[in-house]
């Protein structure tokens, strides 16, 4: 039995809970993975898995074995990352992070070129706008945007990230177009969650203002909002970096373009300097050039 394989079939079974979902997401049988869990069992002489109709949880046993199973896959990881061919290329696997919407609008095709210049290395990223762990799901690195990032990661600055007020035209046409932010009360707005409530701040020279916006539609995710948006659903407050190519069509408009609201900064967040692999070290300073000089 190869034990490493049979060591992240058990946590990916772990992790998703299921054996047939586990097998799509290692590209083999269900059969095999089966077969996999039950070696992985024998070897060990006791039962990691509890098996139900729905859902497939882990045992005692299974919860101390999926402990030392990671440690020792991530060990194993750490080696094929640090380890450099002949040809002096970088190997190994990757595993980041990031939001949805800068994800999709601009990080995938910086991991395309990445790997085109290194091709002995895999890149997993995870899209989700959620709180990661990037100790316990073992993320190499996170891009993240806020304007205070986590104290307990390292954080390395990408770029800027303004934001903008954009309508449709075919929502300006049919209402009022707001010429200060207190008339934005009296207009659709599309905001982000928040209980039910949003609150957008905006300066203008040395004037500082709030309004409380009540919106008929929340999302907790940037691209959700933007479609809104151009279906002629209201006001949305959104990134350049996201919203820049519809205002250049002339799909969308910028609304109270002499206000603007704070800034934040995307960033590359690690957990620790020490131990970095040559490959994030080299991911790392080609999103930094990549970004230098971004038009949005």
């Amino acid at each position: 039995m190869d034990r490493l394989t049979a060591m992240r079939v058990f946590s990916e079974v772990a992790a998703s809970g299921s054996f047939s979902a586990s097998a799509d997401k290692l590209d083999m049988s269900r059969a095999m993975v089966t077969r996999y869990i039950g070696e992985l069992e024998q070897w060990l002489g006791a039962r990691l898995l509890q098996r139900t109709t729905r859902r497939v949880t882990l045992t005692d046993a299974g919860e101390n074995c999926l402990r030392r199973c990671q440690q020792m896959l991530a060990l194993m990881e750490n080696i094929e990352e640090e380890s450099i061919d002949h040809a002096g290329e970088l190997r190994g696997q990757l595993r980041l992070t990031s939001s949805m919407s800068f994800g999709h609008a601009h990080l995938a095709a910086a991991i395309s070129d990445f790997l085109t210049l290194h091709p002995q290395l895999k890149i997993d990223l995870n899209v989700s706008d959620a709180a990661v762990n990037l100790v316990e799901a073992r993320i190499d690195l996170a891009i993240r945007i806020s304007s205070e990032p986590d104290a307990m990661l390292i954080a390395r600055p990408l770029a800027r990230c303004d934001s903008v007020l954009v309508a449709s035209t075919g929502y300006l046409a049919a209402n009022l177009t707001p010429q200060s932010p207190a008339e934005l009360t009296q207009h659709k707005c599309l905001s982000y969650a928040n209980f039910g409530r949003s609150v957008w701040r905006f300066t203008r020279g040395d004037e500082q203002t709030e309004v409380s916006v009540s919106s008929r539609f929340s999302a907790n995710e940037a691209t959700v909002l933007l479609h809104a948006a151009l279906a002629d659903g209201g006001i949305a407050l959104q990134p350049n970096y996201l919203v820049q190519p519809h205002l250049q069509s002339g799909a969308l408009q910028v609304v109270l373009p002499d206000w603007q609201v704070p800034a934040m900064t995307i960033y590359a967040l690690y957990p620790s300097r020490r131990h970095l692999s040559p490959a994030v070290r080299a991911l790392l300073d080609f999103l930094v050039a990549r970004f230098a000089e971004v038009t949005w």
